[in-house]
C-alpha cells in the first residue's frame, strides 16, 4: 500500500525589501537595554585586549572581529581609540512577490493531496529545452550549499539529499551543528529548485540537478533577514568543508543587500580561491540600471537575472522586478563589479515549502538555484573542470542562448540579461 504524501501547499503573502544597518543608526547613543552587533578592527594586539573584556562572534583575522555587546560595552569600545567600531549590516533574501498559482478551490485539494500542481514546472522544463520531460538527473557528487533561511530537509522530494544541517543564526552560538530548521519557506523552495527528486513514490516535484547533496546552512532569521557577519562565516566555513572533505561545492545564496559588506566581499573571494563557485542573486530592484545587489554584485560571484514564462523578441524576457547591472559594459563579455552575468528562470516558480507542501513565488531568488542546480550536473558529468572551467561553461552555454526581452536586453553582453540563458544540452 502507497503512503500517503505530506501537506500541501499553502499559499502565503510576503513582501520583502533589502535593509542594512547605517552608521547614523545610533547618533543618539545606545539605549541601556539594546543590543547590538558590532565589527571591531584595529591592530592585533589591541583586538586581543577587547576579546579578554567581550564574547566574540567570529573572528576574522585582519578584517577584525564581531560580538554582540550591551549598551556599556558598546560605549566602551566606542572610547577605545585604538580600535575602529562599525555596525554589521543586515542582508535580506531576494523574493519580489509570492504568487498563488492556483483558484482557492484548486489549493485546497493541492493541500488534500500533498502533491505539486506541476511535477517539472517551466522553469524546469525550460533549462532542459524539453517541454515533454517528467524527470530530472544529475549532479551526482557534487555538494550545494544553500545559504538561506534553513531547509525541511525531511520533505518528501528533498529527503536523503541533506548531508550537512547547520545554523549560523542563534544568538547563543555562532554555529550549531545538526540543526537548519526553516520556518520561512524561502530556504526549502530554492533547495527544491535545485535538486528535489520527487521522492520516494516518484510523484513530487524535481529540481535540475536531484543526485547532488544539500548542505543547509541557515544564515537568515524566520523574518528573512540576518547578519553579514554569519553569512560570511558561513561562506568560509563552506570552504573549510570543501578543502577537508576534498568536495567540489557550488554555494547558492540567494540573498542580497543595496551595499558592499567587506566580511561577506572577503569571504566570497576566500570561498572562490578555494575553489568553490558562488551563485547569487542579482536582486529585485530592477528595471533601472545599476541596481544590482550583493554579494552578485560582486566579481567573483555569478550574478544571476530573473526570466518569465513569457516570449518577447524570439526568446524569453528578462522580468521587470530583476536588478539589472552597469549599461557602459554592455557587449564586452567581461565580468566587472555589479554586472548580471547569466539569467534563469525566476518568475512564478513552484518548488518545495516548508510545511511540506509546495509554493509558487517569484524573484531572482528563484532563478539563482536553477543556474546552481545547473553548475552542479555540469560539474559532475566533468569532474576534472576546476570552478573557473565551470564558470567558463556556463557563460559558454549561456551565449547559446541570447535574451533580446525585456528592458535593456539585447543582443550579445547586456546589462539585463548578461551573458544569456545557460541550459541543459
Amino acid at each position: 500500500m502507497k503512503k500517503k504524501r505530506a501537506l500541501g501547499a499553502v499559499l502565503l503573502s510576503m513582501t520583502m525589501g533589502l535593509s542594512v544597518f547605517t552608521a547614523g543608526a545610533f547618533a543618539k547613543g545606545p539605549e541601556a537595554n539594546e543590543s547590538y552587533r558590532v565589527l571591531i578592527q584595529g591592530p592585533a594586539a589591541e583586538r586581543a585586549n577587547v576579546k579578554a573584556q567581550i564574547e566574540e562572534r567570529w573572528d576574522f583575522g585582519k578584517d577584525g572581529l564581531t560580538a554582540e555587546v550591551n549598551a556599556k560595552q558598546y560605549e566602551a569600545l566606542l572610547k577605545n581609540k585604538n580600535i575602529a567600531i562599525a555596525k554589521v549590516s543586515e542582508v535580506t533574501l531576494e523574493t519580489a512577490r509570492t504568487e498563488a498559482s492556483s483558484s482557492k478551490k484548486d489549493a485546497i485539494s493541492l493541500e488534500a493531496a500533498g502533491y505539486p500542481s506541476d511535477q517539472t514546472p517551466w522553469g524546469i522544463e525550460s533549462i532542459y529545452n524539453n517541454s515533454s520531460i517528467s524527470s530530472t538527473s544529475g549532479g551526482s557528487g557534487i555538494k550545494v550549499a544553500v545559504l538561506d533561511t534553513g531547509v525541511y530537509t525531511n520533505h518528501i522530494d528533498l529527503a536523503g539529499s541533506a548531508e550537512q544541517c547547520k545554523d549560523f543564526t542563534q544568538y547563543y552560538s555562532s554555529m550549531v551543528n545538526g540543526s537548519c530548521t526553516d520556518r520561512q519557506g524561502h530556504g526549502t523552495h530554492v533547495a527544491g529548485t535545485v535538486l528535489a527528486h520527487g521522492g520516494y513514490d516518484g510523484l513530487g516535484i524535481y529540481g535540475v540537478a536531484p543526485q547532488a547533496k544539500l548542505w543547509a546552512y541557515k544564515v537568515l532569521g524566520d523574518n528573512g533577514s540576518g547578519y553579514s557577519d554569519d553569512i560570511a562565516g558561513a561562506i568560509r566555513h563552506v570552504a573549510d568543508e570543501a578543502v577537508r572533505t576534498g568536495s567540489k561545492v557550488v554555494i547558492n545564496m540567494s540573498l542580497g543587500s543595496s551595499g558592499k559588506d567587506s566580511l561577506i566581499a572577503s569571504a566570497v573571494d576566500y570561498a572562490y580561491s578555494k575553489g568553490v563557485l558562488i551563485v547569487a542573486a542579482a536582486g529585485n530592484s530592477g528595471y533601472s540600471a545599476n541596481t544590482i545587489g550583493y554579494p552578485g554584485a560582486l566579481v567573483n560571484a555569478v550574478a544571476v537575472a530573473a526570466l518569465e514564462n513569457v516570449q518577447q523578441n524570439g526568446t524569453y524576457r528578462v522580468a521587470n522586478f530583476s536588478s539589472r547591472g552597469n549599461p557602459n559594459t554592455d557587449g564586452d563579455y567581461y565580468i566587472q563589479e555589479r554586472d548580471v552575468e547569466v539569467s534563469a528562470p525566476g518568475s512564478s516558480i513552484e518548488s518545495t515549502w516548508y510545511n511540506g507542501g509546495y509554493n509558487t513565488i517569484s524573484g531572482t531568488s528563484m532563478a539563482t538555484p536553477h543556474v546552481a542546480g545547473l553548475a552542479a550536473k555540469i560539474w559532475s558529468s566533468n569532474p576534472y573542470m576546476s570552478h573557473t572551467q565551470l564558470r567558463t561553461e556556463l557563460r559558454n552555454r549561456a551565449k547559446q542562448y541570447d535574451i533580446n526581452g525585456g528592458y535593456g536586453a539585447a543582443t550579445g553582453d547586456d546589462y539585463a540579461s548578461g551573458f544569456g540563458y545557460p541550459r541543459v544540452r
